[in-house]
C-alpha cells in the first residue's frame, strides 16, 4: 500500500507506463504482469494491476498537485 495518494498515483503511472511501452511491442497485459510487474511490486494481485491500468493516474495526479498547490497559497495568506 501507499504511503499516501500521491505515492500511489506515481506507482500507478510507472506500471501504466511499462505496461504501455511492452504493448507498443505486441507483449500482452497478462505476460507484463506476470514476468515485469509481478518481480517489482510483490504485493500485488492480478485484479489490483487490472484495476490500476483503469485509473487516469496522470489526471488525478495532476490535480492533485493543483490542489496542493492552491492550499499552499492559502496558507500563506
Amino acid at each position: 500500500m501507499a504511503y499516501n495518494r500521491e505515492n500511489l498515483l506515481k506507482r500507478i503511472i510507472k506500471i501504466q507506463d511499462r505496461v504501455l511501452e511492452n504493448k507498443k511491442k505486441g507483449i500482452s497485459q497478462k505476460w507484463t504482469y506476470e514476468n515485469n510487474i509481478s518481480d517489482i511490486v510483490a504485493d500485488l494481485s492480478y485484479s489490483t494491476f487490472n484495476s490500476y491500468l483503469a485509473t487516469p493516474a496522470k489526471k488525478q495526479l495532476k490535480e492533485l498537485q493543483q490542489k496542493q498547490e492552491k492550499q499552499k497559497k492559502f496558507d500563506k495568506v
